[in-house]
């Protein structure tokens, strides 16, 4: 296999975390489609990921963590109710996003300017080792351009985007049959199911 597109994961871990530190916009894998991540702190990279979906910055993003440390400088845990504070952690690792109120430091591009932040610890093994190789938290949208399905694979990835991409994470989505919920951990509205 010396084609370049079926490095080892360990390489196209490393590949990919030294995309993002010098500002690189790559794609994973993620519970159920590919997603597209950056430094959640790099503007540059961000406006590259969202001209790569055509889709309005406006919108905002979700993050994901390989642990709640990773997720913890995003949120006003002086905001966030004991209770709902202990639902969002009793549903983490999982498929499960939740919209919390977001700390005072936080980027307005990534949240859209909403008010809150929405965020997942994911428990998806190759999601998560990116994360902690990365050390930080990552943007998590859907890998395609705006209204149009999602990838599901590298090579759906590759065929769609090419060498827009600084790096690709060539590993199994999740099981999951579509992209996880969404709810506000404070009212427990979902926003989407």
């Amino acid at each position: 296999m010396n084609d370049s597109s079926h490095v080892s994961f360990q390489a196209g871990l490393e590949r990919c975390v030294t995309a993002l530190k010098s500002g690189g916009v790559i794609a994973y894998p993620t519970e159920a489609v590919y997603g597209f991540g950056c430094d959640p702190h790099d503007r540059d990279a961000f406006e590259r990921l969202f001209a790569l979906k055509q889709r309005p910055s406006t919108q905002g993003v979700l993050l994901i963590g390989a642990d709640f440390e990773q997720l913890r400088p995003y949120i006003d845990m002086d905001a966030l109710p004991a209770e709902a504070l202990q639902r969002v952690r009793d549903s983490w690792p999982g498929p499960h996003t939740w919209i919390l109120p977001r700390a005072s430091g936080v980027p307005a591009w990534i949240t859209g300017g909403h008010e809150g932040i929405a965020l997942r610890m994911t428990a998806h093994e190759p999601a998560a080792a990116l994360c902690r190789a990365f050390g930080a938290a990552l943007v998590s949208t859907s890998a395609n351009r705006h209204g149009t399905p999602p990838a599901r694979d590298a090579e759906g990835v590759r065929a769609a985007f090419g060498d827009r991409l600084d790096a690709v994470l060539d590993a199994p989505i999740g099981d999951a049959s579509r992209p996880t919920s969404i709810r506000d951990a404070v009212t427990g509205a979902i926003i989407r199911a």
